[in-house]
Formats: structure tokens, sequence, C-alpha cells
């Protein structure tokens, strides 16, 4: 009975000690809302998962346990807040779950993006990396993510309900691009991380989607993502991380052909579907965002391939 009990202590010792070590905020996006470019800046100030940019440890991998996530924040020390860049966990309820479980007084930041052009964006991506295979129009469909990642209002809601209004900040992409130094001191005083001053080469965007392609081989690109995951499955990140450093996922990201002109009927369709949970976000947020519910005159010459005088 004595060593049940003295075991069980050393068990919960083990997780409180675990538990301590474990982010204190959260940048849950959604995708493709200029996440990579925060990672990039915030890893300046705060210790950020490692060498894997994000774990999907509460929406996918949760099963894998505390001290594999840990692991992530090995070199972390008590100098700096940790945190963690999860554009993922946004439309999660399991993440959301979780997070609010483990973590109750963690600080949840949110990034908004017109959605017509932040679901383009993340196909692209997926398109990109040999995640999909489909057209745009199939990947609707077909790709559950696409579309339930841009129910805005009601993820955002629900995760205002897990931690209170106090704990959740929401931020807009366009805000991001006018000001980004403004931006940035927002959300780390937000996260109660030092202020720093960004670099003029730290004001551009990070891996814009609009300069991607279509990849040259889908089959080859699909293997070595695959290849990738597994990797990653077998506490392998590093060995991953190294050879993004050594450059080699230019031989099998992209360079096929450039992605086709969105048709203008898809467009608007989207902006359609997406208005009801704009008009919810723009509610919770009292800010007008009347320009993500409607197709924009160069938006219709864009997709039209038309001369708009």
């Amino acid at each position: 009975m004595g060593d049940k009990a003295e075991s069980d202590g050393h068990d919960g010792e083990a997780e409180r000690g675990l538990l301590q070590r474990l982010p204190s905020f959260f940048v849950i996006g959604p995708p493709r809302t200029g996440t990579s470019w925060l990672h990039s800046v915030l890893r300046q100030r705060a210790w950020l998962s490692d060498p894997t940019k994000e774990t999907r440890f509460f929406d996918r991998h949760f099963d894998r346990g505390l001290a594999w996530y840990r692991s992530h924040y090995r070199r972390a020390d008590s100098g700096r807040r940790i945190g963690e860049v999860a554009p993922t966990y946004f439309a999660s309820p399991e993440a959301r779950m979780r997070i609010a479980q483990l973590m109750p007084e963690a600080r949840i930041v949110c990034t908004f993006r017109n959605p017509v052009d932040r679901v383009l964006s993340l196909y692209r991506l997926k398109r990109a990396y040999g995640l999909i295979p489909w057209s745009f129009e199939e990947a609707l469909g077909k790709d559950p993510e696409l579309m339930e990642s841009s129910r805005y209002g009601t993820h955002f809601k629900a995760w205002l309900r897990a931690f209170g209004n106090a704990q959740v900040m929401a931020t807009v992409y366009e805000d991001m691009l006018s000001d980004p130094q403004a931006y940035l001191d927002r959300l780390t005083d937000f996260v109660d991380v030092p202020r720093m001053k960004l670099a003029p080469q730290q004001a551009k965007r990070v891996l814009a989607s609009e300069s991607m392609t279509e990849p040259r081989s889908y089959r080859l690109t699909r293997g070595a993502a695959m290849l990738s995951e597994w990797a990653r499955a077998r506490r392998l990140d590093v060995v991953v991380a190294r050879a993004k450093g050594m450059g080699l996922i230019k031989f099998f990201v992209g360079g096929g052909p450039v992605f086709p002109p969105i048709a203008l009927a898809t467009r608007e369709t989207l902006y359609e579907s997406f208005r009801p949970e704009v008009e919810k976000l723009e509610e919770l947020l009292q800010r007008d965002l009347s320009a993500w519910k409607r197709l924009e005159r160069e938006e219709q010459c864009l997709s039209t391939e038309s001369r708009c005088g």
C-alpha cells in the first residue's frame, strides 16, 4: 500500500513538473493568416516548439503524451515565456477542450483574414506540398479543413466561452500588413512577451502562397510529405528540420505550373457561404468587415482576367 502511494506521489510530481513547463500562450490561427511570420518573429523573445514548428499535439497527436509534447521545449528555461504557434487548433474542438483542461490560464491569440483569400491560400499551400491532389473546386468538397477553418464566428465564440474574454485576443491580417510594428506590440503585450523592434526585412510577408506553384511531381512531393510525417511520429523531428535547413525542400515543393485563376462564380459562391460567419465575427469584435463579405471590383478583374479601366 505504501509503495503504491509513494509511486502515485512520484507520478503526480512528474506530471505537475511537465505541466509547469507547458506554453502560457497559443497563436491558433486559423491557417494562412500570417502565423509563419509571427513564428519567425516571436521566436526571438519566447520559447516556441523546436525543431517542429507545429507539433499538432492537441488536435492530432494527443495520444503521444505530455512527455512527447514537452520534448519540443526541452531547451526552454525560466527566462522566457513558452508558447506555440498552432494554426490548426482554431477549428478543433478537441484542441480547445484539452488546452482549457491542462492550461486554463493560457492566453489565446486568433488571427483573421478575408476568408476567401485565406481558403485559396490554404489550398495552394496544401497543393504545393503534395497534401491534396484535387483542383480548388474539388478540394472545397473533399477537404473539410478548408471550409471548417473558415467558420470564424462560430469557433471564435467557442474559444471565448472556454477561456473568457480577458484571455482571448482577436487580430486582423490587414492590421499586420498596414502597421506590423504596432500589430506586434499589441500582441506581445497581450501574451506578456517583451516588445521587439522589427528589422526592415522582418516587416515583409513570409512564405506568401501567391508565389507558390503546383508541384512538379505530385507523387514525389506526396512521398516526401509522408516520409516527413513518418519521421516526426518516431521523434526524428531534428532530421526533418535539418533536411529543410539544407534546402532539400525546394526539390519537392512547387516547381510546376502556376495555379490557374479561380472562376468568378466560385469566388461569388464562397463570399455568400462565408457571409454569416463574418457577420458573427463583426458582432463579436464590434468591427466593420464589409470588405470580407462581397466581391470587390479588383477581384472581379483578376478572376475573369479582364482589364478594368
